[in-house]
């Protein structure tokens, strides 16, 4: 159990946690939540031990072990698959010492304790989470030097997920995933076996992955039973509740204000108007939970609606580099109304056909028929770096405006969410969800027919989701959207397009049915290897019978294991006896059959380990062929 009392931390002068308390019971998959800024990764820090608190203390179990997502990727000539293995070190530490011992005592504990760990398993284990994360096993076996950053955090993150932590500590992990890889995480985290706190901005995580809510808002942690929406809910009767609470003790306030003020000044009264005086004095007052305005986001309507198809797509083909192409025989459409939503793993395509539909990638093959003055708008996360970092949301909108006068050019930084000293804010020193609404307002700044938003939610809360839904959705022209925002796609999308195998298609079925293709193992949204030579049936089957040669001999290990378990039991138990000195004095006898006892069951013990360590030998043989 992680147990906090009266916390407080302070970053920079600034109090972020406040005197908080709360238990976080073992086994509990909790969702941290609250807005950008109310200090969640810093109490992940403070937790982690990276940074001191001010004021209270944290405590859990003895030699609990704390594992969190490193902010830094992996990088090295290391194959991914030993990258994450080594992040058990207990396993590793125990490999390279067996490789050196000598004493036949040592070398059976060891083996002894990596079979007590699942140390035999955890190669497949490791590839498991790495194929759930979207790596195929082909890049498995590649060094991490060869991934870009996104793909060596997900890396890490499949690293901290194999260590398997008493607390696993996420802060924001699908900002590096697609929805594939989300989709799984979502699943992998509702089965973790020990305690999990997550950070997410993402509902659907929230309402299938955790059961209980921590709420960090005005300094104080507020722990939830129940899901995102439970909360959500228990929320909003609680404001109602305090609301009406501190407008009946407003109300009584003013009574006894008034009956003090009518009656201080009568002989008769005084008493009872220093009675009431007191009364007001000890009153607590209850403080209504303030709720924070969100800014709205707003597209700018196009000034013109173009007759549909805006966009007509014949035998297109598109690609990088000359007869390589990425998506190939594309007949597509997009209409003036349409709402989109590309689905398919990292790599199959989909910025690609993003980048083809707005214009930045000629095709290969094939014509593209646009309407005429269609404007496409287009925000990808990349865009981020390409702000100018000592540029303000002023001047970036200065650029596009170069002719405005002044009111003009602030009235339109306020209308993207940045008003007042807030508009000549530097963007470094932008907070992400910031960085985000001011890069949606240049993407849309001249009132697009079609807006392209290639995962528009990293960085932004929940309520600022919930703004960017209704934007898209009051939104009159088209919408095509990248996310791994399950809760976004399903509030504003209609049609879903699988891109997987080179092509473009038409998914038939919901969200639900692609999470259980995904889920299930289904060959959408994954890579496979070309040429693969066996499917996945015929190596389980081929495994099977693999299992059943190495049955008799995997029993006799089994047999071993029991006689060492059995004859170290009995052991410890005459050492017990022969310990206790009377015992030689009350029965000599006894005591020298206890000691022939050990010795016979010390020779036991020795033919057991040798046995042991022959089959072992035998059957890590075998299964190497």
């Amino acid at each position: 159990m992680l147990i906090i009392e009266d916390l407080s931390i302070r970053i920079a002068g600034r109090l972020l946690v406040e005197e908080a308390s709360v238990a976080v019971p073992d086994g509990a998959r909790v969702g941290l939540v609250g807005r950008n800024g109310t200090g969640k990764s810093t109490l992940f820090r403070a937790i982690a031990g990276e940074i001191a608190t001010e004021h209270g203390r944290m405590s859990l179990p003895p030699r609990a072990r704390i594992g969190r997502l490193l902010q830094e990727a992996p990088d090295g000539p290391e194959r991914l698959i030993d990258v994450v293995l080594s992040a058990d070190h207990e396993r590793t530490a125990l490999l390279a010492e067996a490789e050196h011992a000598r004493d036949p005592h040592r070398i059976a504990d060891i083996q002894t304790r990596l079979a007590d760990i699942g140390a035999h398993a955890a190669p497949a284990r490791a590839a498991e989470i790495l194929a759930g994360l979207g790596f195929s096993d082909e890049q498995q076996q590649r060094p991490c030097s060869d991934f870009s950053g996104g793909w060596r955090m997900r890396v890490a993150l499949a690293a901290v997920l194999f260590s398997e932590p008493d607390l696993l500590l996420l802060d924001e992990p699908t900002n590096y995933l697609d929805l594939e890889g989300t989709l799984w995480l979502e699943d992998h985290l509702a089965r973790y076996p020990r305690t999990v706190i997550v950070i997410s901005h993402d509902r659907d995580l929230l309402d299938n992955a955790v059961d209980s809510i921590l709420h960090l808002e005005g300094g104080k942690l507020t722990f939830y039973r129940g899901t995102y929406s439970s909360f959500e809910r228990q929320r909003r009767e609680r404001i109602l509740l305090d609301q009406k609470a501190a407008k009946k003790q407003d109300a009584e306030r003013k009574k006894l204000v008034a009956f003090v003020e009518r009656f201080r000044a009568k002989a008769t009264k005084a008493r009872q108007a220093q009675s009431r005086l007191k009364l007001l004095a000890r009153m607590e007052p209850v403080a209504a939970i303030a709720t924070e305005e969100v800014r709205e986001i707003v597209f700018p309507v196009p000034e013109k609606t173009l007759s549909p198809p805006i966009i007509a797509m014949d035998g297109v083909s598109v690609g990088y580099e000359p007869g390589k192409p990425v998506l190939k025989r594309l007949n597509l459409r997009i209409d003036d109304d349409d709402r989109v939503a590309l689905l398919g793993a990292n790599g199959n395509g989909k910025s690609t056909l993003a980048k083809l539909i707005a214009g930045r990638l000629e095709p290969v093959a094939g014509r593209v028929t646009r309407a005429d003055r269609l404007d496409v708008g287009y925000f990808a996360q990349h865009q981020l770096d390409e702000l100018n970092p000592q540029g303000s949301p002023y001047s970036h909108l200065r650029a596009l405006m170069p002719d405005a006068p002044e009111s003009k050019v602030r009235a339109r930084a306020g209308a993207i969410g940045f008003s007042a000293a807030a508009a000549d804010t530097a963007v470094a020193s932008l907070s992400g969800g910031e960085k985000a609404r001011l890069l949606l307002g240049l993407a849309t700044f001249a009132g697009p027919n079609l807006i392209l938003l290639d995962e528009p939610t990293n960085h932004l809360d929940i309520d600022s989701r919930a703004a960017l839904i209704e934007a898209i959705n009051e939104f009159p022209g088209a919408v095509v959207l990248v996310s791994h925002d399950r809760y976004l796609l399903e509030a504003c999308a209609d049609r879903l397009w699988l891109v997987a195998d080179g092509g473009v298609s038409p998914f038939d079925g919901d969200l639900d049915d692609y999470r259980r293709l995904i889920l299930s193992g289904g060959e959408a949204g994954r890579d496979k290897k070309a040429g693969e030579k066996n499917s996945r049936s015929d190596q389980r089957r081929a495994a099977a019978e693999r299992r059943a040669e190495l049955a008799p001999l995997k029993r006799k290990i089994v047999a071993a294991e029991k006689r060492m378990a059995e004859m170290s039991r009995r052991i410890g138990d005459i050492d017990a006896a022969l310990a206790d000195a009377a015992l030689y004095v009350r029965d000599p006898a006894k005591a020298t059959a206890l000691a022939k006892e050990r010795a016979d069951a010390a020779a036991t013990l020795a033919t057991a380990e040798e046995d042991w360590l022959v089959l072992s030998g035998e059957y890590e043989s075998a299964a190497a062929e």
